[in-house]
Protein backbone atom coordinates (compact mmCIF):
# COMPACT_ATOMS: atom_id res chain seq x y z
CA UNK A 1 0.00 0.00 0.00
CA UNK A 2 1.49 3.04 -0.93
CA UNK A 3 1.94 5.96 1.83
CA UNK A 4 0.74 9.44 1.85
CA UNK A 5 2.79 11.88 0.73
CA UNK A 6 4.44 14.34 3.27
CA UNK A 7 2.28 17.14 0.69
CA UNK A 8 -0.90 15.40 1.01
CA UNK A 9 -0.23 15.01 4.54
CA UNK A 10 0.34 18.81 5.23
CA UNK A 11 -3.05 19.49 3.62
CA UNK A 12 -4.92 18.04 6.65
CA UNK A 13 -4.42 20.55 8.80
CA UNK A 14 -5.46 22.54 6.86
CA UNK A 15 -8.67 20.92 5.66
CA UNK A 16 -9.32 20.36 9.25
CA UNK A 17 -9.37 24.32 10.16
CA UNK A 18 -11.33 24.97 6.89
CA UNK A 19 -13.80 22.29 8.10
CA UNK A 20 -14.21 23.54 11.03
CA UNK A 21 -14.71 26.80 10.20
CA UNK A 22 -17.58 25.86 8.42
CA UNK A 23 -19.45 24.09 10.60
CA UNK A 24 -18.60 26.74 13.95
CA UNK A 25 -20.03 30.01 13.98
CA UNK A 26 -18.12 32.85 14.27
CA UNK A 27 -17.65 34.34 17.74
CA UNK A 28 -19.46 37.50 18.18
CA UNK A 29 -17.42 40.22 19.62
CA UNK A 30 -18.14 40.90 23.50
CA UNK A 31 -20.87 43.19 24.33
CA UNK A 32 -20.15 46.93 24.79
CA UNK A 33 -19.45 48.60 28.36
CA UNK A 34 -22.85 48.72 30.06
CA UNK A 35 -22.51 52.44 31.73
CA UNK A 36 -21.03 53.66 28.65
CA UNK A 37 -23.90 52.55 26.21
CA UNK A 38 -26.22 53.12 28.50
CA UNK A 39 -24.63 56.76 28.85
CA UNK A 40 -25.44 56.86 25.02
CA UNK A 41 -28.92 56.27 25.29
CA UNK A 42 -29.90 58.55 27.96
CA UNK A 43 -28.86 61.01 25.94
CA UNK A 44 -31.09 59.91 22.96
CA UNK A 45 -34.00 59.42 24.87
CA UNK A 46 -36.76 62.10 23.91
CA UNK A 47 -40.13 62.07 23.96
CA UNK A 48 -41.58 60.84 20.27
CA UNK A 49 -44.50 63.61 20.88
CA UNK A 50 -41.39 65.78 21.05
CA UNK A 51 -39.77 64.27 17.83
CA UNK A 52 -43.03 63.76 15.92
CA UNK A 53 -44.00 67.35 16.24
CA UNK A 54 -41.95 68.32 13.10
CA UNK A 55 -43.78 66.24 11.15
CA UNK A 56 -47.66 65.08 9.71
CA UNK A 57 -48.17 61.46 9.43
CA UNK A 58 -51.44 58.65 9.21
CA UNK A 59 -52.23 57.06 12.38
CA UNK A 60 -54.14 53.80 11.63
CA UNK A 61 -55.66 53.01 14.97
CA UNK A 62 -57.57 49.80 15.45
CA UNK A 63 -59.25 49.21 19.14
CA UNK A 64 -60.82 45.94 20.19
CA UNK A 65 -63.37 44.88 23.19
CA UNK A 66 -62.70 41.18 24.24
CA UNK A 67 -65.04 38.57 26.08
CA UNK A 68 -63.92 36.23 29.03
CA UNK A 69 -62.32 33.97 26.74
CA UNK A 70 -60.23 36.64 24.92
CA UNK A 71 -62.11 36.31 21.58
CA UNK A 72 -63.33 39.92 20.00
CA UNK A 73 -66.89 41.16 20.30
CA UNK A 74 -66.42 44.52 19.16
CA UNK A 75 -64.08 46.54 16.81
CA UNK A 76 -63.15 49.94 15.54
CA UNK A 77 -60.66 51.11 12.97
CA UNK A 78 -59.86 54.65 12.85
CA UNK A 79 -57.52 56.33 10.23
CA UNK A 80 -56.19 60.05 10.76
CA UNK A 81 -53.63 62.46 9.73
CA UNK A 82 -52.28 63.68 11.92
CA UNK A 83 -50.33 67.42 12.32
CA UNK A 84 -48.36 68.88 15.13
CA UNK A 85 -49.95 70.68 18.05
CA UNK A 86 -49.94 74.30 18.70
CA UNK A 87 -48.02 74.92 21.83
CA UNK A 88 -49.90 73.75 24.96
CA UNK A 89 -52.46 71.83 22.77
CA UNK A 90 -53.17 68.36 21.59
CA UNK A 91 -52.01 67.13 17.70
CA UNK A 92 -54.53 67.74 15.20
CA UNK A 93 -55.79 64.58 14.71
CA UNK A 94 -58.02 64.74 11.54
CA UNK A 95 -60.08 61.84 11.13
CA UNK A 96 -60.29 60.75 7.46
CA UNK A 97 -62.08 57.25 7.84
CA UNK A 98 -64.06 55.09 10.42
CA UNK A 99 -65.00 51.68 9.85
CA UNK A 100 -64.03 51.38 6.32
CA UNK A 101 -65.78 54.37 5.35
CA UNK A 102 -64.53 58.02 4.57
CA UNK A 103 -65.59 60.82 6.23
CA UNK A 104 -67.51 63.14 4.10
CA UNK A 105 -65.78 66.08 2.67
CA UNK A 106 -68.52 68.52 4.24
CA UNK A 107 -67.01 67.34 7.89
CA UNK A 108 -63.78 67.51 7.14
CA UNK A 109 -63.92 70.69 5.88
CA UNK A 110 -65.89 71.88 9.03
CA UNK A 111 -63.40 70.15 11.36
CA UNK A 112 -60.77 72.20 9.23
CA UNK A 113 -62.14 75.36 9.73
CA UNK A 114 -62.26 75.25 13.64
CA UNK A 115 -58.88 74.17 13.30
CA UNK A 116 -57.59 76.58 11.43
CA UNK A 117 -59.10 79.33 12.93
CA UNK A 118 -57.47 78.08 16.70
CA UNK A 119 -54.56 78.52 14.47
CA UNK A 120 -54.74 81.54 13.41
CA UNK A 121 -56.01 83.46 16.97
CA UNK A 122 -52.52 81.80 18.45
CA UNK A 123 -50.27 83.42 15.80
CA UNK A 124 -52.83 86.70 16.55
CA UNK A 125 -51.38 86.04 20.43
CA UNK A 126 -48.09 85.07 19.74
CA UNK A 127 -47.52 88.83 17.85
CA UNK A 128 -48.84 90.20 20.91
CA UNK A 129 -46.70 88.78 23.63
CA UNK A 130 -44.51 90.38 25.58
CA UNK A 131 -41.02 89.75 26.84
CA UNK A 132 -42.28 88.92 30.16
CA UNK A 133 -44.32 86.38 28.26
CA UNK A 134 -41.55 85.08 26.37
CA UNK A 135 -39.26 84.70 28.95
CA UNK A 136 -41.93 82.41 30.93
CA UNK A 137 -42.49 80.16 28.05
CA UNK A 138 -38.45 79.56 28.30
CA UNK A 139 -39.23 78.42 32.12
CA UNK A 140 -42.12 76.35 30.74
CA UNK A 141 -40.20 74.59 28.22
CA UNK A 142 -37.14 74.25 30.55
CA UNK A 143 -39.22 73.09 33.44
CA UNK A 144 -40.64 70.63 31.44
CA UNK A 145 -37.13 69.49 29.90
CA UNK A 146 -36.10 68.79 33.55
CA UNK A 147 -39.30 66.83 34.55
CA UNK A 148 -38.40 64.09 31.48
CA UNK A 149 -34.44 64.10 32.36
CA UNK A 150 -35.74 62.86 35.78
CA UNK A 151 -38.27 60.31 34.24
CA UNK A 152 -35.38 58.51 32.25
CA UNK A 153 -33.13 59.01 35.49
CA UNK A 154 -35.92 57.21 37.59
CA UNK A 155 -35.81 54.04 34.43
CA UNK A 156 -32.19 53.32 35.57
CA UNK A 157 -33.56 54.15 39.96
CA UNK A 158 -36.53 51.96 39.38
CA UNK A 159 -35.01 48.97 37.31
CA UNK A 160 -32.56 46.45 37.31
CA UNK A 161 -30.97 46.64 33.95
CA UNK A 162 -29.40 44.14 32.34
CA UNK A 163 -27.78 43.94 28.73
CA UNK A 164 -28.07 39.98 27.34
CA UNK A 165 -27.34 40.13 24.15
CA UNK A 166 -27.72 40.46 20.35
CA UNK A 167 -30.64 40.75 17.77
CA UNK A 168 -31.30 41.97 14.57
CA UNK A 169 -34.81 44.19 13.85
CA UNK A 170 -35.52 45.05 10.41
CA UNK A 171 -31.75 44.97 9.23
CA UNK A 172 -30.71 46.75 12.41
CA UNK A 173 -28.46 45.16 14.89
CA UNK A 174 -29.57 46.10 18.31
CA UNK A 175 -28.16 45.09 21.67
CA UNK A 176 -30.91 43.86 24.27
CA UNK A 177 -31.87 44.96 27.92
CA UNK A 178 -33.99 43.43 30.15
CA UNK A 179 -35.44 45.62 32.53
CA UNK A 180 -37.10 43.73 35.96
CA UNK A 181 -38.30 46.41 38.88
CA UNK A 182 -36.17 46.48 41.47
CA UNK A 183 -37.86 45.04 45.06
CA UNK A 184 -36.55 48.28 47.39
CA UNK A 185 -36.86 50.69 44.58
CA UNK A 186 -37.84 54.36 46.04
CA UNK A 187 -39.08 56.13 42.79
CA UNK A 188 -38.49 60.11 42.22
CA UNK A 189 -41.31 60.32 39.83
CA UNK A 190 -44.67 60.24 39.09
CA UNK A 191 -43.47 58.21 36.21
CA UNK A 192 -40.96 56.11 38.43
CA UNK A 193 -44.15 54.85 40.59
CA UNK A 194 -45.87 53.82 37.49
CA UNK A 195 -42.56 51.58 36.03
CA UNK A 196 -41.94 49.46 39.32
CA UNK A 197 -45.34 47.82 38.03
CA UNK A 198 -43.86 46.70 34.96
CA UNK A 199 -41.05 44.29 33.39
CA UNK A 200 -39.35 45.07 30.22
CA UNK A 201 -37.12 43.53 27.17
CA UNK A 202 -35.73 46.44 25.53
CA UNK A 203 -33.82 46.26 22.10
CA UNK A 204 -31.06 49.42 21.50
CA UNK A 205 -29.59 50.20 18.07
CA UNK A 206 -26.14 48.99 18.77
CA UNK A 207 -24.86 51.44 16.07
CA UNK A 208 -27.16 54.71 16.81
CA UNK A 209 -28.06 54.38 20.60
CA UNK A 210 -31.81 54.27 19.74
CA UNK A 211 -34.73 52.56 20.99
CA UNK A 212 -35.64 50.02 18.31
CA UNK A 213 -38.73 47.99 20.37
CA UNK A 214 -39.55 47.29 23.95
CA UNK A 215 -41.87 45.17 25.38
CA UNK A 216 -43.54 45.62 28.50
CA UNK A 217 -45.64 43.51 30.67
CA UNK A 218 -47.26 44.41 34.01
CA UNK A 219 -46.22 42.11 37.10
CA UNK A 220 -48.86 43.33 38.87
CA UNK A 221 -52.01 45.43 39.37
CA UNK A 222 -51.92 48.87 38.97
CA UNK A 223 -54.09 51.18 40.27
CA UNK A 224 -54.88 54.96 38.94
CA UNK A 225 -56.46 57.81 41.51
CA UNK A 226 -55.84 55.27 44.75
CA UNK A 227 -57.87 52.58 42.76
CA UNK A 228 -61.26 54.48 42.42
CA UNK A 229 -60.65 55.53 39.31
CA UNK A 230 -59.28 53.00 37.63
CA UNK A 231 -57.57 49.13 37.90
CA UNK A 232 -54.99 47.82 35.21
CA UNK A 233 -54.60 43.98 36.15
CA UNK A 234 -51.05 41.73 36.13
CA UNK A 235 -50.67 40.53 32.48
CA UNK A 236 -51.23 43.69 30.62
CA UNK A 237 -49.06 43.51 27.87
CA UNK A 238 -47.43 46.65 25.31
CA UNK A 239 -45.23 46.62 22.76
CA UNK A 240 -43.91 49.56 20.84
CA UNK A 241 -41.67 49.89 17.60
CA UNK A 242 -39.99 52.63 16.51
CA UNK A 243 -37.83 52.92 12.70
CA UNK A 244 -35.53 55.27 11.23
CA UNK A 245 -37.46 57.92 8.96
CA UNK A 246 -35.82 59.86 5.86
CA UNK A 247 -32.57 58.54 7.00
CA UNK A 248 -31.88 61.04 10.13
CA UNK A 249 -34.98 60.57 12.92
CA UNK A 250 -36.47 57.39 14.31
CA UNK A 251 -39.95 57.33 15.44
CA UNK A 252 -42.78 55.22 16.46
CA UNK A 253 -43.84 52.48 13.60
CA UNK A 254 -46.20 50.26 15.31
CA UNK A 255 -47.51 50.54 19.00
CA UNK A 256 -49.49 47.35 20.31
CA UNK A 257 -51.72 46.94 23.76
CA UNK A 258 -53.66 43.71 25.63
CA UNK A 259 -55.43 44.75 29.11
CA UNK A 260 -57.74 43.94 31.19
CA UNK A 261 -59.01 45.76 33.89
CA UNK A 262 -62.08 48.24 36.13
CA UNK A 263 -62.67 51.43 35.07
CA UNK A 264 -64.81 53.54 38.58
CA UNK A 265 -63.86 50.32 40.46
CA UNK A 266 -67.38 49.25 38.62
CA UNK A 267 -67.01 48.65 35.04
CA UNK A 268 -65.06 45.80 33.71
CA UNK A 269 -63.02 45.78 30.59
CA UNK A 270 -60.72 43.66 28.53
CA UNK A 271 -59.49 45.75 26.17
CA UNK A 272 -56.66 45.29 22.97
CA UNK A 273 -55.24 47.26 19.70
CA UNK A 274 -52.96 48.84 18.12
CA UNK A 275 -51.81 52.07 16.40
CA UNK A 276 -49.76 51.88 13.09
CA UNK A 277 -47.78 55.30 11.65
CA UNK A 278 -46.92 55.73 8.11
CA UNK A 279 -46.35 58.53 5.98
CA UNK A 280 -44.33 61.00 7.82
CA UNK A 281 -43.06 63.94 6.11
CA UNK A 282 -42.09 67.06 7.34
CA UNK A 283 -44.67 69.83 8.18
CA UNK A 284 -44.85 73.38 6.98
CA UNK A 285 -46.82 76.33 6.71
CA UNK A 286 -47.21 79.26 5.21
CA UNK A 287 -46.48 82.73 6.34
CA UNK A 288 -50.62 82.97 7.12
CA UNK A 289 -50.69 80.08 8.86
CA UNK A 290 -52.63 78.28 7.03
CA UNK A 291 -51.99 74.55 7.62
CA UNK A 292 -50.43 72.29 4.86
CA UNK A 293 -53.39 70.12 4.69
CA UNK A 294 -53.87 67.64 1.01
CA UNK A 295 -56.50 68.46 -1.09
CA UNK A 296 -59.58 67.27 -1.34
Amino acid sequence: MKEPSRASLAVVPFAIVVFLGVLLPAQEPPLPDFNAFTAQVKQRLQTDAALQAGYTFTERRVEQKLNASGQVVEEHVKVFEVYPPLPGEEPYRRLIEEDGTPVPAAVLEKRDSAHQKKAEEYARDLARQTESDRQKAVREYEKAQKERAADIDDIFNVFDARMTGRATIDGHQTITFTLTPKPKAKPRTDSGKVMQHFSAKVWISEAEYELVRVEVEAVDTVTFGFGLLARLHEGATLTYQRRKVNGEVWLPSRVTYAASGRLLLVRRLRLAGSSEFSKYRKFSVDTTTTLDLPAQ
